[in-house]
């Protein structure tokens, strides 16, 4: 096999095209590669500058990767360099799309020579790790049993793909039967495990790790997140030594930032940038942060953040864009909003949803239909979130039968499930047009059990319309799903008062009183005179 110095690994041509690979820049490592062979000073070709291009031809569209690959396979058996762990392990990848051609390449190239063992060895991690992606599980369990040499590479790629899979008993089981274990294998089988709900059993993992990764600490953190569970998340972040890494405080803001505990979020993220801590937030964080402002709708705080983006070098990608579009619908500012919407790059689901939602809050009914259709001429499927911006601006107008349509369009059309919050806005909508009796028989007729939330918009309706027989049996429901919340108890009383049914209002403070309610300052059951 040729040998390669130091100078040719570290050539200025390889770490150029090598970085760009690893940045996600494949077109980019693929041109630099091709420049170096034209270039007058270059060397002969280094096999890790070759293992960086064709894993970033991986990386193309499905529809060049054959051809590519094919030529970069006849350019390695030019070259003398098939045989070379590096490039024979990525081609193995490169082939994933084929595995059967992946298998062909192992076989009818069998490597020679000192390092014949360690290159079939690597590819062979590499063919089961691309099997593992291409979900052929039994093929990948097939070639991990037929090996006769495995290193924790191999052991730790099978209990991953099983326990992706929900195979967690296998994971398992392998995971006990491995010689040697690492911080990958014991993550590998919490992740599984916190995948697929088991986030207990995923803890005592976790507890029992002999020495932790920072990627241990997140993968943890991260699951709590999923789950809700912002204190556990939090306990174990202020357990961590190691604090110097981003991705730990990522995680944590985002966490706070997704279960709308926004204010904690943010004194995470003003805690990073302190002298003593001083870890450099990434688009990600930011991220995070314009959410957590956006649901404060601090736009003052928002603003600097962006200014201090500029200020970091952060550029704005169409992901940072979406989230100040946010920003700025949230805190009124639609113009602003608009302007940031058009100059993205490319629109999706996710950033016309946000900007019909900013339309639907601030009464543009008009803009939020015209931003559907664009969206629908562009072939781009609405979301959960898409339907929210358009019945709240049907609401914000008080058309029923466009709003009626909408909602029912969810399912039949779009295949889309409303949740609660679709609920919450129709039973609003039909309570303030004075369909008391039809709201009721929509939360009746739901397919999940109705939130708090649900009852409250109606009867918040019963007020408005003065209908204490209805309001009773809808105050109930809220009483029962929320016995703590003393706003459902002031909207009864009101109900009550303007019913002139003062001995219920009395009996209604005793409740108050005896089960420790305190009424919401500014509020009072006061007769009209």
């Amino acid at each position: 096999m040729p040998t390669h110095t130091a100078a040719h690994v570290n050539s200025p041509w390889t770490l150029a095209t090598r970085a760009a690979a690893d940045q996600g820049h494949p077109r980019r490592a693929i041109a630099l590669y091709l420049l170096s062979l034209r270039s007058v000073a270059a060397h002969r070709p280094c096999p890790f500058a070759l293992a960086a291009v064709l894993k970033s031809v991986s990386r193309l569209p499905a529809h060049i990767v054959a051809t590519a690959a094919a030529s970069l396979h006849a350019h390695l058996l030019r070259l003398g360099l098939l045989m070379h762990p590096y490039p024979h392990a990525a081609l193995a990848h490169l082939y994933s799309r084929d595995p059967i051609a992946a298998r062909s390449l192992l076989d009818e190239t069998p490597p020679t020579g000192a390092q014949a063992p360690h290159s079939l060895l690597v590819s062979r991690n590499s063919l089961i790790a691309s099997l593992l992606r291409s979900g052929d599980l039994p093929a990948a369990r097939a070639l991990f049993d037929q090996m006769p040499v495995r290193d924790v590479v191999s052991w730790n790629s099978m209990v991953a793909g099983l326990a992706k899979a929900g195979r967690l008993d296998s994971a398992i089981e392998l995971f006990e039967q491995m010689p040697e274990r690492n911080a990958a294998s014991w993550n590998a089988v919490m992740c599984g495990l916190i995948a697929h709900g088991h986030l207990a059993r995923a803890r005592e993992m976790f507890e029992q790790i002999p020495v932790r990764s920072n990627v241990s600490w997140i993968t943890m953190i991260s699951g709590y997140a999923k789950a809700g569970d912002v204190h556990a998340a939090a306990g174990l972040f202020e357990r961590m030594e190691n604090k110097n890494d981003l991705y730990a405080w990522n995680a944590m803001i985002s966490c706070y930032a997704q279960n709308g505990c926004a204010r904690e979020a943010i004194e995470v993220f003003n805690r990073m940038l302190k002298p003593h801590v001083c870890v450099l937030p990434n688009e990600k964080t930011f991220s995070s942060v314009i959410s957590a402002c956006s649901q404060l709708g601090d736009l003052r705080f928002g603003l600097w953040v962006q200014s201090f983006m500029g200020s970091v070098g952060i550029e704005l990608d169409d992901h940072l864009h979406t989230a100040l579009v946010d920003l700025y619908t949230k805190s009124g500012r639609i113009d602003s909003a608009f302007d940031l919407f058009r100059g993205l790059r490319t629109r999706d689901a996710v950033s016309y949803s946000a900007m019909i939602v900013g339309c639907g809050m601030n009464g543009k009914l008009n803009e939020a239909i015209c931003l559907f259709k664009e969206m629908s001429n562009a072939n781009i499927l609405p979301n959960a979130v898409t339907f929210v911006g358009l019945l709240s601006a049907y609401k914000h107008a008080g058309l029923m039968e466009e709003a009626h349509a909408c909602f029912a369009s969810m399912s039949s059309k779009y295949k889309i499930r409303p949740s609660m919050e679709h609920y919450t806005i129709m039973v609003d909508l039909l309570g303030h047009s004075g369909k008391l009796d039809e709201a009721f028989q929509l939360i009746m007729q739901m397919s999940m059990q109705p939130h708090a939330s649900v009852w409250g918009a109606l009867l918040l309706a019963c007020e408005l319309h003065n209908n204490a027989e209805l309001g009773e049996v809808v105050a109930s429901k809220c009483f029962e799903l929320a016995p703590g919340e003393s706003g459902y108890y002031i909207l009864l009383g009101n109900v009550y008062a303007q019913a002139n049914k003062w001995d219920k209002v009395k009996r209604l403070r005793k409740t108050m009183t005896e089960r420790r309610l305190s009424k919401m300052p500014g509020s009072s059951w006061v007769q009209a005179a």
